[in-house]
């Protein structure tokens, strides 16, 4: 009995040694590696040498005021996309969950610009939005509401405005499909109660479906919300961050500051700054939630 035991057990550490190596050298070693890089001042003139500079490049981030700038973009692109993406996907999810016929070529429909490449979507929203792309033409030349061509993508605002409505039609498919699923695991028992009730349409969906699907509302407002803020592919196809840096998110200002200027250190201490930000947004939230169940 004694030597099964060892056997089992040492079954079991080769069945895990190989999982644990996989992760330290590719989780764990990254992260660790990726600290240690924030708190030196790795330049492109100092590859080898990495003098230790210690908190200095987190000094250096909240310092800049373009982090500021960015940090806000990020920020508001979050607040706007996360909660259009819910409410319309959502939206749909209820509709779809009460056709019966055609239900699944509607669902591929809704669900065909989450397979659509980033890069491919935000191309064509760029040329929708350029200075002389199709919006443009036929605000101007076909239906004669602008007296000239707007500079959607040379503005703060406009050109974020852009990248989150994209943004917004890219997820609500994906939406859609996880609270598609959510609503159909609501017991039917309980909309049978609130119809003997006189409940109507409204009152069923605040008091039986909205409740019925809370931990997927949690689940997908988390998701998103890290989504959210790692936005990069639509900022850099579509304004590229420009004007001055002015439309840039938290990725793409670190991925300038690290591969443009060569600031290895500040973009490692900004990339902790940004994963601490989520994790205390995720704690919030789900205290929310937990409070709201209380």
């Amino acid at each position: 009995m004694i030597q099964k035991s060892h056997l089992n057990r040492a079954q079991l550490i080769a069945l895990l040694l190989p999982g644990f190596i996989v992760f330290g050298m590719f989780t764990v070693y990254p992260i660790v590696r990726l600290f240690w890089m924030s708190l030196c001042d790795m330049r492109f003139s100092s590859m080898l040498t990495q003098p230790f500079a210690g908190l200095m490049n987190y000094r250096e981030v909240f310092a800049d005021g373009t982090f500021w700038t960015v940090f806000v973009n990020s920020v508001v692109y979050t607040l706007v996309t996360v909660p259009g993406q819910m409410a319309i996907g959502l939206f749909v999810a209820v509709l779809l969950n009460g056709i019966k016929r055609f239900s699944v070529t509607f669902r591929v429909i809704n669900y065909l610009p989450v397979v659509t490449s980033w890069v491919i979507a935000s191309l064509v929203f760029r040329y929708i939005f350029n200075t002389e792309g199709l919006l443009n033409y036929f605000l101007w030349k076909v239906l004669g509401i602008t007296s000239g061509n707007i500079r959607w993508l040379d503005t703060r605002w406009s050109g974020l405005t852009v990248a989150m409505i994209l943004g917004i039609w890219k997820g609500i498919g994906w939406n859609m499909v996880i609270f598609l699923a959510a609503l159909q695991q609501v017991p039917k028992d309980l909309y049978e109660a609130a119809d003997i009730d006189g409940c109507g349409a409204w009152k069923k969906f605040v008091y039986v479906t909205l409740p019925g699907i809370k931990g997927t509302i949690l689940f997908a407002l988390i998701e998103l919300t890290i989504g959210g803020f790692n936005v990069f592919t639509s900022i850099k196809m579509i304004t590229g961050g420009k004007p001055a840096h002015q439309t840039d998110t938290l990725l793409t200002w670190m991925y300038y500051k690290a591969f443009s200027t060569g600031q290895f250190g500040y973009a490692a201490a900004l990339s902790f700054v940004m994963a601490l930000s989520l994790g205390l947004l995720a704690i919030v939230q789900f205290r929310m939630m937990r409070n709201r169940d209380a």
